[in-house]
C-alpha cells in the first residue's frame, strides 16, 4: 500500500541508455529507546523474483539512523546501476528524497529552514553517490498495514536490534 510519494532521480546523461535491471526494495529501521539498541533491514527482490534480505543493528542508535541506513545497505548491495522501486514506512526518508528537503539542506550548508543543524549527516553524505549511481523511485508506504515485506523488514529490524555484542553507533548522540 503505496501512497503517491514518490521522485525519480534522473538519470546522468552517460548512463540513460543503459539498460539497469529493475529492483524492489523495501527498507525499515527499528530502535527500542531513541537512542538505544536499534536495528536495520533490507529486502531486494529482482525481476525473476530473486530477493535477498539484509539487517544489522547498533547498541547506541536512533529510529532515523536506522531507517536510512537501511536504505544506503540495500543501494550499496546493488553491484551495478539499477532502476529502483524502494518502499520505505520512513516519513523523514521518503519526504527528504521526494520533497527536496536534501537538496535544500545541501544550499543551505546542512541547515534545515529553522537554520538548525540537519542530523545524521554523515548517513546523507554516504546515500548521495548512491542516487546518482540508480534511478530509484521512493514510495512510502504505510507501517505495520499488512505489507508482507514492509513486517518482514520490521521483522528482520528488531530483531537485529536485539543482537548480542552490537556496535555503538559512534555518529549517534549520547542517551
Amino acid at each position: 500500500m503505496a501512497s503517491s510519494s514518490s521522485t525519480l532521480y534522473p538519470l546522468p546523461s552517460t548512463l540513460s541508455t543503459l539498460r539497469r535491471p529493475r529492483i524492489t526494495i523495501y527498507t525499515d529501521g527499528a530502535c527500542s529507546g531513541n537512542p538505544g539498541p536499534g536495528g536495520y533491514a533490507a529486502i531486494l527482490i529482482d525481476s525473476s523474483g530473486r530477493r535477498r534480505e539484509l539487517s544489522g543493528g547498533f547498541r547506541n542508535t536512533t529510529n532515523n539512523r536506522m531507517e536510512l541506513l537501511a536504505v544506503i545497505m540495500a543501494l550499496e548491495a546493488l553491484k551495478r546501476p539499477c532502476e529502483v522501486t524502494l518502499f520505505s514506512d520512513s516519513e523523514y526518508v521518503v519526504n527528504a528524497l521526494t520533497k527536496g528537503w536534501l537538496q535544500s539542506w545541501q544550499r543551505k550548508g546542512w541547515r534545515k529552514a529553522d537554520k538548525k543543524p540537519v542530523m545524521n549527516i554523515d548517513l546523507w553524505q554516504r546515500l548521495i553517490p548512491k542516487l546518482d549511481e540508480h534511478q530509484i523511485a521512493f514510495q512510502w508506504t504505510k507501517g505495520h498495514a499488512g505489507n508482507p515485506e514492509n513486517e518482514r523488514c520490521d521483522e528482520l529490524a528488531v530483531a537485529a536490534s536485539q543482537g548480542l555484542n552490537l556496535p555503538v553507533d559512534s555518529r549517534s548522540p549520547s542517551p
